[in-house]
């Protein structure tokens, strides 16, 4: 009886089994981490490496770090000098190689995160701005390869192809600030804001015009010191390169207001499972 009654409990389950749709499998999460965790840590990766090189670059290599084609005072050894020396050089580029990784990802959601607030143009502006998002993924992309190629191809290696890739990172860094919060205020126009968006946007604005005035001032002291050869033109050089660099780095660190609460999936399951599966999930804002 208790064999008899066992099977036919066991039958409708497997006919169940069999009524199944064949390709329709569980889904599987195989990853999954706090997006603003990674995004901070990859943000201040440079900075405390930077900060690592320059000490102990500064206190153990004063002679080498400071070694200028004038031959002149100075004070402030430049990025390039305090990551080209060893063994400061592989510890700079293992950071940056950890740092360019998640970049890329954060790059293209970044754009999906804009275009999915188009809805809320009017259609006359939604080509344009959706022009403009394009292009800060493009500036973004080549800042991040710019950023790789000073890295590894230093100024005591190439002189001339590292100038020119320095070159490329600072007009591609300042022309994405300037399109992200000029897609910022075209995106919020009208908008209540609350005041983790207030602040992003803020500290965007700052440290655009932060890294727009030492851009100058680089610009002016890097001419004092390759044509002139002025006492500390250098040191106030390497200065302003600093600025724009920790400037750069804490324009991307507003990421954390922008992304507070998200996280970062990685699943496995047939497509229209996934579409259909996250789609009657609850929207959180």
């Amino acid at each position: 009886y208790d064999a008899s009654k066992q099977q036919q409990e066991l039958t409708p389950s497997c006919q169940e089994q069999k009524l199944q749709p064949p390709d329709e499998q569980p889904i599987a999460i195989h990853y999954l981490a706090s997006f603003h965790e990674i995004c901070v840590v990859t943000a201040l990766l440079p900075l405390l490496t930077l900060f690592t090189c320059f000490v102990t670059a500064y206190v153990f290599q004063y002679d080498d770090v400071h070694e200028t084609h004038c031959r002149v005072y100075n004070i402030i050894p430049s990025i390039s000098a305090i990551t080209g020396v060893s063994p400061q050089r592989y510890f700079w580029r293992f950071s940056i190689a950890l740092h360019i990784g998640p970049r890329i990802p954060i790059a293209f959601v970044y754009k999906n995160y804009y275009r999915a607030q188009l809805t809320r143009l009017a259609p006359s502006l939604v080509p344009k701005t959706s022009w403009l998002i394009t292009l800060i993924l493009v500036l973004n992309c080549i800042e991040i390869a710019a950023l790789g190629g000073v890295t590894y191809i230093s100024n005591r290696e190439n002189y001339p192809v590292h100038e020119r890739i320095f070159i490329t990172f600072m007009v591609c860094s300042l022309c994405y600030m300037l399109a992200t919060i000029k897609l910022n205020g075209i995106l919020n126009a009208r908008q209540t804001l609350n005041a983790q968006q207030l602040q992003s946007i803020k500290w965007k604005k700052i440290l655009f015009v932060t890294s727009i005035l030492s851009t100058i001032g680089l610009l002016v002291f890097f001419a004092k010191h390759r044509f002139y050869c002025h006492d500390l033109a250098f040191s106030w050089f390497a200065f302003f390169e600093y600025l724009i660099a920790i400037a750069n780095m804490l324009f991307h660190f507003t990421i954390i207001w922008d992304f507070p609460s998200q996280y970062m999936l990685i699943v496995q399951g047939p497509r229209e499972n996934l579409i259909q599966y996250l789609g009657t999930k609850p929207k959180i804002n």
